[in-house]
């Protein structure tokens, strides 16, 4: 139920006001809810990983149970915090709305192609950084970052920070995913520098951890494929957004 502000007060938006869209109201369960969920899976997809707990399960399991096993506790606690957000997006108190920011639009559009472009250059072009690869080969996307595929997701989720109108149960989703796809990736680099030894550690020295911290614009024009297909499915999704997910 919303509640209305006391006399005087005023609320920090930087779009249009919290009336025209919903100020949502005190009740922080669901923000809760997807905190912990998320919580929940990373804890549960890291520990499984970690080079404590993998060895012991691997030789106990086998490769082929042990990846089945991780699949489905990974599905077991993912499909939860999707389904809880689903179900309570915009709720909780109401935090921003980014509508109102000059030149937002034109970088939002920037930002789901670099992002797509990530995410479908990371399908392509297994990086080594991801588990099961190897090597140290730095072309086309990977020059962008040795993550390519978790750090689009997790740009596309920082994106939505500012695209839809923000309530503590939309930061904690989104947030939520942005925190994972960082911790996932460090923890990644931490395991295989571990792991694979002097040919993982030159690919690390050679490549960026987050998109374009050492420029990797060459990437681009080297293998430009992945960014002509996410500037499509980008405007596609733009397209069919409020028809599959709703507006923002």
């Amino acid at each position: 139920m919303n509640s209305p502000l006391p006399c005087g007060s005023k609320r920090l938006s930087f779009g249009p006001s919290d009336r025209a869209r919903g100020t949502g109201d005190l009740d922080m369960t669901e923000t809760l809810q997807i905190a912990l969920l998320w919580t929940v899976f990373a804890a549960s997809h890291l520990s499984l990983s970690s080079l404590r707990f993998r060895p012991r399960l691997v030789e106990r399991l086998g490769e082929s149970r042990f990846l089945g096993m991780y699949s489905l506790v990974a599905a077991l606690t993912f499909v939860p915090v999707v389904w809880v957000y689903a179900a309570s997006k915009h709720a909780g108190p109401f935090l921003g709305y980014g509508s109102g920011i000059p030149g937002l639009r034109y970088a939002m559009i920037a930002g789901g192609v670099v992002s797509f472009g990530l995410i479908v250059g990371g399908l392509l072009d297994r990086s080594p950084a991801f588990p099961g690869q190897s090597g140290s080969e730095v072309r086309g996307v990977l020059r962008v970052t040795r993550h390519p595929l978790f750090m689009g997701l997790g740009l596309l989720a920082f994106l939505h920070l500012f695209a839809a109108r923000i309530h503590t149960s939309d930061l904690a989703f989104f947030g939520g995913a942005v925190a994972f796809s960082l911790v996932g990736c460090w923890h990644q680099d931490r395991r295989k520098l571990t792991t694979e030894g002097p040919e993982f550690a030159q690919f690390v020295e050679r490549t960026s951890f987050l998109p374009f911290a050492r420029g990797g614009f060459t990437g681009l024009l080297e293998r430009p494929a992945p960014f002509l297909i996410g500037l499509a499915l980008g405007a596609l999704l733009r397209w069919f957004h409020p028809i599959l997910l709703g507006g923002a």
